[in-house]
């Protein structure tokens, strides 16, 4: 029996039908966000339920349900506490922060409190590395924490509080952040409206003011105009571009140069060096193109590590490839082996092959004893036939 309800049913469905109906697979993304908004994390129920809306199987679900670190396989707090322990912010305290807060809840990496509402973890970065140290609670950010300010959010979001995130809207719980992150509004009256960026993404926008500095051109009110109308507007500028061309002026067949004439201007001549130009030789008036060697250093390593047709192969004409020489006897490769172990000792007990020069010279007579029974068509009786 499906624990998802009928407006989660509906919703996956409205989730699907903006996909094209051959592409529904791009689809899974919103709908784990969903389940996860019904059971606080994605379940096998869960996991099922995508797999039997989008006709997939369970393993292929489950693939990307596991990858994605935002999808919880199992049950999260109401609030999401991540704290950013890499570089920029541990060297600003974040690990201090994190440690502080393992040890007041009690809880360690992805790890719940007793009373459900609130799940710790280590993040590896939170792309906020100009508001370091940062936290967030279901994604929505904390900037410049400490120990203190960061014990203070936990106590005031268990005492049932909600404290206001440094930037972005009014703090939700986790489930009603899936919700969002599935691709559906947040409905709660003046929720939006909330919040504001941070002084530091501003910085780069007040300098610009002070200095005068804009994009030449740049109007703020130009409407965006819709893909149909800038196409229409990018073959209205061709038609015009090409209007403006001159037209180009009528070629004159040139008649051809008697025997005197060619000897006389040293045309066709193998020895001048010289050739004349393409349009005077052929009449033509297509642009030259460059030789295929003419080609930039990166083409020719991407043709390297990926040859395609016209990339030279070994077999080429005039392309030598190397061959292998006369292979040693087997006499003479078992002594140099030998002769190698003997003097590269083993680094420890396991004896490596080659050790037991006497343990090799017998399995060899066995070896050449055996092939010379069986006949001399053996290539080994007959290499050591030779040898003898």
């Amino acid at each position: 029996m499906s624990v998802f309800t009928d407006e989660t049913r509906e919703r996956a469905r409205e989730i699907i039908a903006r996909y094209p109906a051959d592409r529904s697979r791009s689809a899974l993304l919103p709908l784990l966000h969903l389940v996860q908004a019904e059971e606080g994390y994605v379940s096998p129920a869960g996991v099922a339920f995508c797999a039997e809306v989008l006709g997939l199987n369970k393993a292929q679900v489950g693939a990307v349900a596991t990858f994605y670190t935002m999808y919880k396989r199992r049950p999260t707090g109401d609030y999401l506490v991540s704290v950013c322990t890499n570089t920029m912010c541990n060297v600003l305290g974040g690990q201090e922060v994190y440690d502080t807060l393992a040890e007041h809840l009690g809880v360690g990496h992805d790890e719940t409190t007793a009373d459900g509402k609130i799940t710790l973890e280590h993040a590896e970065c939170l792309a906020a590395c100009d508001y370091g140290p940062v936290m967030t609670v279901n994604y929505d950010f904390f900037d410049g924490v400490d120990p203190q300010t960061a014990r203070g959010v936990v106590d005031e979001l268990r005492a049932g509080g909600r404290p206001m995130p440094t930037r972005g809207a009014r703090l939700c719980t986790l489930k009603e952040m899936a919700v969002q992150l599935a691709g559906f509004a947040d409905e709660r009256e003046g929720a939006v409206a909330d919040g504001g960026p941070g002084e530091p993404t501003l910085r780069g926008l007040r300098l610009a003011q002070e200095h005068g500095i804009s994009v030449p051109g740049f109007d703020p009110n130009t409407p965006i105009r819709s893909k149909a109308e800038a196409d229409k507007a990018a073959a209205e500028a061709k038609a015009r571009s090409e209007a403006a061309k001159p037209a180009p002026e009528p070629t004159r067949a040139t008649p051809a140069p008697s025997g005197d004439a060619k000897r006389a201007t040293g045309a066709g001549s193998a020895g001048t060096g010289e050739r004349a130009p393409a349009a005077e030789a052929t009449g033509s008036t297509t642009r030259d193109v460059k030789a295929p060697d003419d080609k930039s250093p990166e083409v020719r390593a991407a043709e390297t590590r990926q040859p395609d047709a016209a990339t030279a192969v070994p077999d080429a004409p005039g392309t030598k490839v190397p061959v292998d020489g006369t292979p040693p006897a087997p006499r003479d490769a078992q002594e140099a082996q030998t002769a190698g172990a003997a003097v590269g000792a083993p680094a420890g007990d396991g004896k490596p092959a080659g050790d037991e020069a006497g343990a090799q010279e017998r399995n060899l007579k066995e070896a050449e004893a055996g092939a010379g029974a069986g006949g001399a068509g053996s290539a080994v009786a007959s290499e050591t036939g030779v040898q003898k």
